[in-house]
């Protein structure tokens, strides 16, 4: 695969726009200058903006699209208009084999269905699932899917989530058999449904994969660093998600509350502002932006629509490394040592 990896870039998506993607774009370009990006969008605007970052500018070339997709837009109607929008022809790029990779914080609906219509499935998975890097108390943080591509997935399904998410975290952390564990309500191997119970059977046996599974885990253990890879459906794993980016901003603003609450709180502040910052770093979403369709042939990957520069220029560093580690080519290899048979009969009942 390319050592300079060339990305495909939906300028006008996000809450902000070109400014932002801009900004990003060129902080990736401070740590990694072999990267070149394709920025689809309106012209005048991505000039504007470039025109404030001149270093990145000869790693650019502006695409034009009139057509945005609406943060608003069912993914039906999007996909009508899939030839003509700044996020659809970013995909294409991709497809065509014009650039590596493809990068939005749009619309993630249509972003998916755009995707998965474009690039199809690789063979041996039915449905992509949308993965992210979310903090723990561990030594590494730990990769989650499916966070809402789906939100009814069968046993097929989790197992195809597992090899996925396990071969991202071989790659994004650094690790040769990642802990794998599937989301339920209770750690006991009689506990859940039976989608949980059959692709719980399917992975003990799957020792020859490069995974570890560890049976269940429970929701608030996500985040306590004793797995490296949380596997559910879209629908828990959306929720779930929701309530721990909820959890973060509580607890940033109670202390904040609680620190502006008195002179002597002022004063405990300046004293403990070392712990505080440290605490505001771990639960910033910049620092872990780029959530990625796993499943496709191509990488997709999707930023928060109110991430700043920083996290936008995670977001691009995320779809870099992919596209460097030939993770598509790793997914399909670890599904091709399932053994048809299991999924098989994992399917028929």
């Amino acid at each position: 695969m390319p050592t300079a990896p060339r990305i495909a870039i939906d300028a006008m998506g996000g809450d902000v726009g070109p400014a932002v993607i801009l900004a990003g774009a060129a902080r990736a370009h401070e740590r990694r200058d072999d990267l070149q990006f394709l920025m689809f969008g309106d012209k005048s605007l991505i000039q504007a903006e470039l025109g404030k970052h001149p270093k990145l500018a000869p790693s650019v070339e502006i695409i034009h699209c009139d057509d945005v997709i609406a943060g608003t837009e069912k993914p039906s109607q999007a996909i009508r208009r899939a030839k003509t929008t700044s996020m659809g022809r970013a995909i294409a790029a991709v497809k065509a084999g014009n650039a590596h990779a493809a990068l939005s914080a749009g619309n993630t609906g249509a972003m998916m269905a755009m995707s998965k219509l474009a690039l199809r499935t690789i063979q041996g998975i039915d449905r992509p699932a949308l993965a992210a890097l979310l903090p723990t108390l561990g030594e590494n943080d730990l990769v989650m899917l499916d966070l809402g591509a789906n939100t009814e997935s069968d046993a097929q399904n989790l197992v195809q989530f597992a090899v996925m998410g396990a071969a991202y975290a071989r790659v994004a952390l650094d690790l040769k058999r990642p802990r794998v564990q599937l989301l339920n309500i209770g750690t006991e191997e009689l506990k859940g449904t039976d989608q949980l119970k059959d692709a719980a059977a399917i992975l003990r046996e799957a020792d020859h994969l490069g995974m570890r599974f560890d049976g269940f885990i429970e929701g608030d253990k996500i985040s306590r660093g004793d797995a490296d890879v949380v596997v559910t459906d879209g629908f828990s794993g959306n929720i779930a998600l929701k309530t721990a980016e909820g959890t973060a901003r509580f607890v940033t603003d109670l202390l904040r509350r609680a620190f502006s609450s008195s002179t002597r709180s002022k004063i405990g502040f300046l004293i403990s502002r070392p712990a505080t910052e440290l605490l505001k770093h771990h639960l910033d979403p910049n620092n872990h932006n780029g959530a990625v369709f796993l499943g496709l042939n191509g990488i997709v990957v999707k930023s928060h629509g109110s991430a700043n520069a920083k996290g936008v220029a995670n977001a691009i560093r995320v779809a870099a490394r992919l596209v460097r580690e030939d993770l598509t080519r790793k997914i399909a290899e670890d599904l091709a040592n399932i053994p048809a048979h299991d999924l098989n009969g994992v399917a028929a009942k």
